[in-house]
């Protein structure tokens, strides 16, 4: 038997009371969704992913190979120092991004590219045009005598740049100085020359730039070395002719600073001088005055004291005075030597006394020749004071010039040494750029790479395939799966019928053991659970528009119902297209009109199906407007007059597009299944549908998939398992 699915899904249609078993449940994950997706789409992912493999593998083949030369550069942020000297360019930090950045958009400047194209005599080359596929119409390759014309040059020489930046790639290394040179281009042996030559050109501009920079400073020193010099002179002129007509002479002083002229004035030194002399003078008078007074107040003085010749003399008396004394113990005075020593030491008083008194005399005569001294140095320099006050009132515009003097000189000594210095360094020439690995010529293209072509190819054809499978799916509003009777409509799934082909729905149904008998037995049982006494009394099957199952359900519902032993009559609702009574083959002669119409003998409007076990009621004659019968009393008294003989009321309910009938009807019944063909109709018709039944309050009680074929519907399910469970084996067996 085939189990109906009862997972709750959220669809499309809003839940209603008119609804029973609207969804609420969760929704299919999205991986699962996806997978699902792909699985219906599969082939339309295949094809695409095909297409796009092999085109790649064409485009790859097809694909002119091209050689890529790499060579290997480092820019340093300062350059070595051979001297010390520094030139006019600014010296970066060790973090200064910026200057790497600059470097960067240097190496792909306009003026480096047409300079290489210059170097490698590229603007005047044919081949190198052609090989790039530029376009020789143009004015600027007007040929003359087989050459190009020269009054085109600048524009070849343009384009060639342009070529040349378009090919070429710089790649710095991540943490470090390095920067790769890359040129790629059809010919090997190309991209090694022009790899090469792009580095030693970007050397190159980097030493002219550097020298253009200490060329424009040197010229800009010389002209401010030249008005400096200019103004030295003249500052110079000023200062001689003022000092000559005010007669300031000044000589040079020594040891002082090295950008300024220190001088010092005549009358200054010698002010000086004489100063220094008045002090030693002062403290000469001072000094004799004091000996003077000390020889005055007690008769000797120190000098006396300290004079040699005086100091022998008494030494001499005290000798003889000492003799003297020893005769004396033993003599009187008159003895004869005795008197001889006393008229030697008489002698020696009186020489003793006289000089003292010349000693006395030469300190009195000092003191005056000291005193004399001071007051005619003291005359002297109170004259140098005149004259020296009187040398700085004119001296006031002499320092003027002086100091104007000693700017200049200053300011044109530092000019002179930086002019100097800069010369140094810019005949140096030292670069901060020097080649690592200089390009070799390429052994193997660098493109195409086949695996990685194909590679991208194959992902973006999965890439597309899956971009077009899931439009192709929006873009589906087909009913595949029976889970979309649910997720889409929002209808609970009384069951799906699988599509049988080459034998009646009525053959099959005779058959017990067809896959349609299991699908109908599926959805009596799934329609036993849709009210509190199980299957509704009276119900409807009606579906979107005609031809899609709906006769052949409401014919399966009500044998299904006999063979459970239920009495049941199916009766053909569809009075504009009747198709009931080609099963039980009568004429519509008799049936549903002449009741609405007001025939109510019942009994001569059905006829028995012996064969499914119900009996059944045609459409009758057709009638000229079908829903004006509809809209009256007697569709409802049929019910009931049905309901008393019989259990179950199955009508066969017009279609709903465009028709009134079907509205009616379901109106009228306890219950309606609704019949949705498999890949047969769009979802939004059937919601539109829906929608006017639920206007009429009609009572959905869910819908049947009909003719569903598993090999069609999306993936992840398993409604392909049910129906044929058993078959094979019993076939097998038989």
């Amino acid at each position: 038997m085939h189990f109906v699915s009862t997972a709750p899904n959220s669809g499309a249609l809003p839940t209603t009371p008119g609804v029973v078993g609207s969804p609420g449940g969760d929704k299919m994950p999205i991986i699962r969704q996806y997978l699902r997706i792909a699985l219906r789409w599969r082939y339309v992912i295949f094809g695409v992913t095909a297409a796009c493999f092999i085109l790649g593998l064409i485009i790859t083949l097809l694909m002119t190979p091209k050689y890529t030369a790499t060579s290997a550069i480092e820019i340093s942020r300062e350059s070595s120092q051979v001297t010390n000297f520094q030139g006019v360019e600014r010296e970066t930090s060790v973090a200064d991004q910026e200057f790497y950045q600059t470097q960067y958009g240097l190496l792909r400047s306009r003026v480096l590219a047409e300079r290489v194209a210059t170097q490698l005599r590229l603007i005047d080359d044919k081949t190198f045009f052609e090989r790039f596929g530029i376009n020789q119409d143009d004015p600027a390759f007007q040929e003359i005598s087989g050459r190009y014309a020269a009054n085109g040059r600048k524009e070849r020489q343009r384009i060639a740049g342009e070529i040349l930046l378009k090919h070429v790639g710089i790649d710095p290394t991540r943490l470090s100085r390095l920067v790769e040179i890359h040129f790629t281009s059809p010919d090997a042996g190309f991209s090694q020359k022009v790899s090469n030559a792009w580095a030693e050109n970007f050397i190159q501009t980097n030493l002219e730039r550097k020298v253009q920079a200490t060329s424009y400073g040197r010229n800009l020193l010389q002209r401010e070395l030249g008005q400096v010099k200019d103004r030295l002179d003249e500052t110079q002129r000023q200062l001689v002719t003022y000092a000559e007509q005010q007669r300031i002479i000044n000589l040079p002083s020594q040891g002082n600073g090295e950008n300024s002229t220190s001088e010092r004035s005549i009358v200054a030194d010698e002010l000086a001088s004489l100063n220094t002399a008045l002090s030693q003078a002062t403290a000469d008078r001072i000094g004799a005055e004091a000996r003077s007074r000390e020889a005055g107040r007690s008769g000797q003085s120190n000098e006396a004291l300290r004079n040699q010749a005086i100091n022998s003399l008494r030494q001499r008396r005290a000798e003889l005075a000492a003799e003297f004394q020893r005769l004396m113990v033993q003599f009187e005075p008159e003895y004869p030597p005795a008197r001889a020593i006393q008229s030697q030491i008489n002698q020696l008083d009186r020489s003793i006394t006289l000089e003292e008194n010349r000693v006395s005399g030469s300190v009195q005569a000092d003191y005056r020749q000291a005193a004399e001294n001071e007051n005619a140095l003291r005359r002297q320099v109170e004259r140098l004071k005149s004259n020296y006050l009187d040398l700085r009132r004119r001296s006031i515009q002499y320092n003027i010039y002086q100091q104007e003097v000693d700017t200049n000189r200053a300011l044109y000594d530092g000019l002179l040494q930086r002019f100097k210095e800069i010369g140094v360094a810019g005949g140096v020439g030292v670069n901060n750029i020097a080649i690592v690995d200089p390009a070799d010529v390429p052994k193997a293209p660098s493109s195409p790479k086949l695996l990685i072509n194909l590679f991208v190819s194959l992902v973006a054809g999965l890439v597309i395939g899956a971009a077009l499978a899931f439009a192709l799916e929006q873009m589906d509003e087909a009913i595949a799966d029976p889970g979309e009777v649910e997720r889409r409509l929002g209808l609970p799934l009384l069951g799906s019928v699988p599509k049988v082909e080459g034998v009646e729905p009525r053959e099959a149904l005779l058959d017990r053991k067809s896959e349609l008998v299991d699908a109908y037995l599926a959805i009596q049982t799934s329609l036993g659970f849709t009210t509190q006494h199980g299957v509704p009394r009276s119900l409807a099957v009606t579906s979107t528009r005609p031809a899609e199952g709906k006769s052949t359900t409401a014919l399966a519902v009500a044998t299904m119902l006999a063979r459970s032993g239920k009495r049941a009559i199916l009766v053909d609702g569809d009075m504009r297209s009747p198709s009931i009574h080609h099963l039980g083959g009568v004429d519509h002669d008799r049936g549903l009109s002449n009741f609405l119409a007001g025939n109510d003998d019942i009994s001569q409007l059905t006829f028995e199906m012996r064969d499914l076990g119900f009996t059944a009621m045609s459409a009758g004659p057709i009638p000229p407007n079908a829903a004006e019968l509809l809209t009256g009393p007697r569709l409802k008294l049929l019910l009931q007059r049905l309901l008393e003989t019989y259990e179950h009321v199955v009508i066969d309910s017009p279609p709903v597009m465009g028709l009134a009938d079907a509205p009616l009807i379901a109106s009228q019944v306890e219950g309606v299944v609704y019949a949705v063909e498999s890949h047969g109709i769009r979802s939004s018709l059937v919601k539109t549908a829906l929608q006017r039944l639920l206007g009429a309050n009609a009572h959905i009680l869910g819908g049947v998939l009909t003719k569903f074929e598993a090999r069609k519907a999306h993936f992840g399910y398993g409604y392909d398992y049910g129906y044929g469970y058993g078959r094979e084996k019993t076939n097998k067996g038989s």
